[in-house]
């Protein structure tokens, strides 16, 4: 009830069009890295290749999708197939369903090897995940800059650190007209896994 109050009492990190709200500490020191521990060793991780104008590259971290058997998952060129959900992700997934509201049927998960893994600019808008997709998205690891540009006017740009065991919650109309990234970092960063929870429609 706790979290709930004071996740409800953010400010939208968002100037218009759009919601976004983030709390760091979500999750204990201690289940941050137990979850962290787990991830890294249980999930099964994957680099795939994305077709990128009308290349195909590797992609610059490390990816699985679980989730419910029948919600695959179609962006830049490839399809992936859900994994059954494990009882850490589970339970994550219930923990943030309380403050996000929705049911949950789906999860992303990004491994940063280190700073030179990426995530570039990009909006969360496939068809599979409905008109205003509601995204949460969870962090354990190393410490990382997550970016928010507008897509009209790519001069307004948001930074927020996503910290171990913090969530950041996008709502509304963000995925219409926002795009996000993880840049690349030349600090020395250790690893950080991050999970995208999504409703597939």
């Amino acid at each position: 009830m706790m979290q709930q109050t004071l996740f409800r009492e953010q400010i939208n990190l968002l100037p218009f069009n759009g919601d976004v709200l983030y709390m760091e500490k979500f999750f204990s020191q201690e289940e941050s890295n137990n979850y962290f521990k787990h991830l890294a060793e249980e999930i099964t991780w994957k680099q795939e290749p994305i077709t990128m104008f009308g290349k195909k590259v590797m992609q610059p971290r490390l990816t699985a999708w679980y989730g419910d058997i029948d919600k695959s998952y179609s962006y830049s060129g490839i399809t992936m197939q859900p994994l059954a959900w494990s009882d850490e992700l589970l339970q994550i997934k219930q923990r943030i369903e309380t403050i996000a509201g929705v049911c949950f049927t789906s999860a992303l998960l990004n491994y940063y090897r280190n700073g030179q893994d990426s995530m570039g600019w990009h909006r969360d808008n496939e068809k599979e995940l409905g008109s205003n997709p509601v995204i949460g998205s969870v962090s354990f690891g190393a410490s990382r800059s997550f970016q928010l540009r507008n897509y009209a006017d790519k001069s307004v740009v948001k930074t927020i650190i996503l910290t171990h065991g913090s969530f950041l919650l996008m709502r509304g109309e963000t995925q219409h007209y926002w795009e996000h990234c993880i840049p690349k970092t030349k600090i020395n960063t250790g690893a950080r896994i991050n999970i995208t929870f999504r409703v597939i429609v």
